[in-house]
């Protein structure tokens, strides 16, 4: 073959191989790189680490030297009787040092016309798929491909210590108008540092980010982003996610946890995945509840922001391990009848440099009028959600954790601050919307959208809002008109019921409406119970902290609050180390006070919940109608002179129903006569007042007998012992 000389009309433009050299070049793959045509094909590379640079084909026999046209490393080759592109590959030399590599713009495009389309129209639930680093086999060689969004970017490249962090070295191919930019670097790995390197549209270059569909990133406070690729795992739960339901009759225990606190190691040290697969199923498993609820998993740059102020929407935090040990702690939950929520956070983001604040230049992901865009509670910027792209990159977010990491439902946080344009703000500090309102039509409908693509892409799958306000529909389908979340964490019912028990027992008559007013709206939503991370923060103290009355007393007042909770119409929550009574109030700097289950109060509590989960998985009267009126009516709600509170609880046709007596005053009652639907003996299933929960053991350990006449309605009745403080659950033999 004849040596590749250099033909002055074929040699790049000056200006171009300058605009090469500084970075400034917006179309590089139309200078870089080997071309063809019939004039034969030229090839010019820019590599500022070599002084030499030989071209060899694919079999590594040489094909001639290339030409340094500028000092800083821009070499040209010209082969006037080659019309065609060839393979070919670079044997570099500098200081008696040599190397080979592959010229990452020999390569053509990964995405597709298909992909690009769906991109610019916001209809790729699965962008995931395209936009981030991808490592594969691109014709016919191993590497990784890079795709990103920056429609208002001059220039954007891949940087990482494969290329010094240079931006000049691997600027990428833009993609028409959708404003993707898109790479294949051969040789790289998993496990690769990166970000991008990104000017924007007046020539200014952007902090360093990291990838916004990044798969795994950095430990913090490091900030760079990991090559991995989609999660690999060898998932065992094929009988799990076939079997799992998203019917409202299903049991709902939920055991909230701060990963990071759980529980820590001899050391104070973090328990990583691994680890928590065999304690936390251990102990959640001994508990009997149905679910656990990961608070925000998704990668962050401030511990202290409890995963609320996440950048990495499609990674799992490194604090814990790698993807695959997430993936491997969820299939084991599964396998263990476990199901997995993840706190999922849509509303806001952090202005972190490395993150997508201004990420191309320009409020890209936000808003760029602050009114609309910046969240002073937090700090924090807000989703544009009328932005085609945002929304999907949000709503494939969403079915990126339920699809590729089975996570079977998704608690929504701060949904309130999404609905609202005046949420937390004063006159003249919003927009209203088109209508003059305050509703923010945007995020209704991502919220809408959201919903109805976790239906078809992720069966099965759960959306929980937390949203504290009135608004109509929350839990309604979106093709009824609602927002289309399966459930609504009862704020109300939880600050009302927390106010009430706060109370000292003398005054509760008063306060007595504060426990039963939840019952006029219980089924107006499908109702999460949830005493979460918040009640137990920011000088609030912990639940135990919250009762009154001697130490005794609180461990009473506890017990019997949480017997009325989980006997309560709504499926229940209730965040780590409320179950044994954690003393002081939550730091996510350390781990729960484990040492307290050595004092039998503290391992009483935990005892009643272990039982409350049995009793309420076990009875069908407790959970089938959660969601129905039909599922509650009261035995006798008004007796607010004794604070006592009596209900049932019924299933569907055929199922026994429960009654549940509650006696919220210190004073025990003797001959306490409630009205009851059948006759005979009413076994007490539970009593919290029992010896082995640390309570006083009055109640009625033979039962008792319903006989006529019949009393609040019911044709029976029975005479009671209620013990003080406590709750009593009865059934029927």
């Amino acid at each position: 073959m004849t040596e590749p000389t250099i033909r002055p009309e074929r040699a790049p433009d000056p200006d171009e191989i300058e605009a090469i050299l500084r970075g400034q070049h917006g179309d590089p793959f139309r200078v870089l790189g080997l071309h063809g045509g019939p004039d034969g094909a030229a090839l010019n590379v820019f590599a500022p680490d070599a002084a030499e640079i030989e071209i060899v084909d694919a079999e590594g026999q040489p094909l001639g030297e290339m030409t340094l046209l500028h000092r800083e490393g821009f070499f040209h080759a010209d082969f006037p009787d080659r019309a065609e592109p060839f393979a070919y590959r670079l044997h570099c030399r500098r200081d008696g040092l040599s190397w080979e590599r592959i010229d990452p713009y020999g390569f053509g495009p990964v995405l597709g016309e298909i992909d690009e389309y769906l991109l610019a129209e916001g209809r790729h639930e699965a962008l995931y798929r395209r936009l981030g680093a991808h490592p594969m086999v691109h014709e016919g060689v191993e590497g990784v491909a890079f795709a990103v969004w920056a429609p208002n970017a001059r220039r954007v490249s891949v940087v990482g210590d494969f290329n010094a962090w240079d931006g000049r070295r691997h600027p990428m191919r833009r993609r028409g108008g959708a404003g993707i930019w898109e790479i294949f670097l051969p040789g790289l790995t998993r496990g690769d540092l990166y970000k991008y390197e990104i000017l924007n549209a007046y020539g200014h270059l952007q902090p360093l980010k990291a990838d916004p569909v990044g798969f795994a990133a950095e430990l913090p406070p490091a900030t760079a982003s990991l090559v991995s690729g989609l999660p690999e795992h060898d998932w065992s739960d094929d009988a799990w996610m076939a079997a799992r339901s998203d019917g409202h009759a299903q049991p709902v225990s939920i055991y909230e946890v701060h990963l990071g606190s759980w529980r820590r190691g001899e050391s104070g040290e973090m328990l990583d995945y691994a680890a928590l697969a065999e304690q936390l199923i251990d102990y959640v498993s001994d508990m009997g509840f149905t679910h656990v609820e990961l608070l925000p998993v998704t990668e962050h740059p401030f511990s202290g922001s409890w995963g609320y102020q996440p950048i990495g929407m499609f990674a799992p935090t490194s604090r814990f391990g790698s993807p695959a040990d997430f993936a491997a702690l969820v299939d084991r939950l599964h396998n263990a009848g476990i199901g997995v929520i993840v706190d999922w956070v849509p509303a806001h983001f952090p202005s972190d440099a490395h993150g997508l604040a201004h990420f191309d230049g320009t409020a890209l992901y936000e808003h760029a009028d602050p009114r609309l865009g910046f969240h002073k509670d937090w700090n924090t910027l807000i989703y544009n959600f009328g932005r085609r792209e945002v929304a999907n990159f949000l709503r494939a977010s969403a079915v990126f954790w339920l699809k590729e990491y089975h996570v079977d439902a998704l608690r929504v946080d701060a949904v309130a601050s999404m609905l609202y344009l005046d949420y937390s703000r004063n006159e003249g500090e919003w927009i209203p919307n088109r209508f003059g309102g305050r509703e923010n039509l945007d995020a209704i409908e991502f919220l809408k959208s959201m919903n109805s693509a976790i239906t078809e892409y992720s069966p099965g799958a759960l959306s929980m809002a937390e949203e504290s306000t009135a608004w109509p529909g929350v839990s309604i389908p979106v093709s009824e008109g609602g927002l289309g979340f399966d459930y609504k964490w009862n704020m109300g019912w939880m600050h009302d019921t927390l106010q009430y028990m706060s109370q000292d027992p003398v005054h509760r008559k008063y306060h007595h409406h504060e426990m039963t007013f939840g019952l006029h709206y219980a089924f107006s939503e499908n109702f999460i119970l949830p005493l979460s991370h918040d009640e137990v923060v920011h000088g609030k103290g912990s639940l135990l902290g919250k009762m009154p009355g001697d130490r005794w007393q609180k461990f009473a007042n506890l017990r019997a609050y949480l017997g009325f909770m989980w006997t309560h119409p709504g499926k229940k929550l209730l965040f780590m180390g409320g179950e044994f009574g954690q003393e002081r109030e939550w730091n996510h700097d350390r781990s729960l006070d484990w040492h307290l289950l050595e004092d039998p109060a503290h391992e009483g509590l935990r005892r009643l919940v272990r039982d409350l989960n049995a009793i309420y998985r076990g009875q069908r009267a407790l959970h089938e109608r959660d969601c129905e009126p039909e599922g509650f009516q009261w035995i006798e709600g008004g007796d607010s002179e004794n604070s006592v509170f009596s209900y049932l609880r019924k299933g569907a046709a055929q199922t026994p129903p429960v009654a549940v007596i509650c006696n919220m005053t210190p004073t025990p009652r003797q001959d306490y006569r409630i009205g009851l639907p059948s006759g005979g003996r009413w076994r007490e299933v539970l009593n919290s007042d029992a010896e082995q929960y640390g309570g006083s053991g009055v109640g009625n350990p033979e039962g008792v007998v319903a006989e006529q006449p019949g009393s609040h309605g019911q044709p029976f009745s029975a005479a009671l012992t209620l013990p003080p403080l406590a709750i009593i659950i009865l059934t029927a033999e």
